[in-house]
């Protein structure tokens, strides 16, 4: 292998039913930033079969010199065998130095096993990225050791250097309609045969899901608020301030509150406008989940616990009796 072949960041564009998902554009925010670094040029990747001329130009609004194109009747709905087929194909046409895919259910299904075909790492689950100024190489960090280490892994010797990341770990560009760029379609060499299972139908739950990662007020709870009985306090605080209810590891191990809410290291990756965290101790796995809210409010009894020491507001007490005076005066603030 050649490294000095390789050249450009690639971001993969996620994309289901003809939607881009939110953390390809996040994705593109810091493939930017870390072509700008390298002075090279940002690629999105999009895989797919539907409204691909709108997606398209949505990935160049939002930061990419150039969309790569892979359009076929076999990649309308995802598969583990269509996608790495293509990828791996189109990869080793172009020759990219970076390829980052988010830590979706499809990324981390289809990161590593594009990266076992091509025969180079993954990083997984990366909360930083950024460039080695000595030798261009990517620094890509991770938690290590249950999220008690934070490690930074290099991949200096294959390309391309891969990476996943979930969403809300960087922010998306700005969109910018009259940004210019470019399309580049690639000629998919894929067969049914090719693939070893079949959709035959897509069924979408009925069940409103909320998406924590989208919220501007996030209302937390922890081991400290005792029971799940508890929580409809903290249901009513989030509903008199508009946000949305969410919890800790512990909150969802003990079943207070469903996985799909859980904030942390294992959780989703929020940045709200205001997070308020009652009875979280706030263990370094939980910090990586929200620390980079932009206003923190902490409930606790402990006034040592690390939570209190990462928050903009420090309370010192008993959620049961701080909440309800702060629903109280939020009521009376905005009648």
């Amino acid at each position: 292998m050649n490294i000095a072949d390789y050249k450009g960041v690639w971001v993969f564009a996620e994309q289901r039913d003809g939607e881009l998902q939110k953390v390809a554009l996040e994705l593109l925010g810091k493939g930017r930033e870390i072509a700008d670094k390298l002075g090279v040029e940002l690629t999105a990747l999009l895989l797919g079969h539907k409204n691909i001329e709108e997606m398209t130009k949505e990935l160049g609004a939002f930061g990419a010199d150039k969309v790569l194109v892979c359009d076929n009747e076999l990649l309308t709905h995802y598969s583990t065998d269509g996608y790495t087929k293509v990828i791996n194909e189109v990869v080793n046409a172009k020759k990219p130095e970076i390829l980052f895919i988010g830590a979706s259910f499809i990324g981390r299904d289809l990161g590593p096993r594009v990266a076992g075909r091509l025969s180079t790492g993954l990083t997984a689950d990366c909360t930083s990225l950024d460039v080695d100024p000595e030798n261009n190489n990517l620094l890509m960090t991770r938690p290590a050791f249950g999220g008690n280490l934070m490690a930074t892994i290099v991949c200096g010797d294959h390309r391309p250097q891969m990476s996943t990341v979930r969403p809300g770990v960087f922010e998306k560009l700005a969109k910018d309609e009259n940004r210019a760029f470019q399309v580049e379609k690639f000629d998919v060499q894929l067969s049914a045969s090719d693939i070893r299972t079949e959709t035959m139908e897509v069924v979408k739950s009925v069940k409103e899901m909320v998406d924590i990662t989208e919220a501007d007020i996030v209302v937390s709870g922890g081991r400290g608020v005792g029971c799940k009985e508890n929580f409809a306090l903290l249901q009513e605080l989030a509903d008199v301030m508009g946000g949305t209810l969410a919890g800790s590891r512990a909150a969802v191990d003990n079943g207070w509150v469903e996985k799909a809410v859980q904030v942390g290291q294992t959780g989703k990756t929020v940045r709200p406008t205001i997070y308020i965290a009652c009875g979280i101790s706030g263990a370094i796995q939980h910090l990586a989940g929200m620390q980079d809210s932009n206003y923190i409010i902490a409930i606790n009894k402990d006034s040592d616990a690390p939570i209190m020491k990462a928050a903009d507001v420090a309370l010192v007490g008993d959620f049961a009796k701080v909440i309800p005076e702060m629903i109280a005066q939020y009521k009376e603030m905005n009648k």
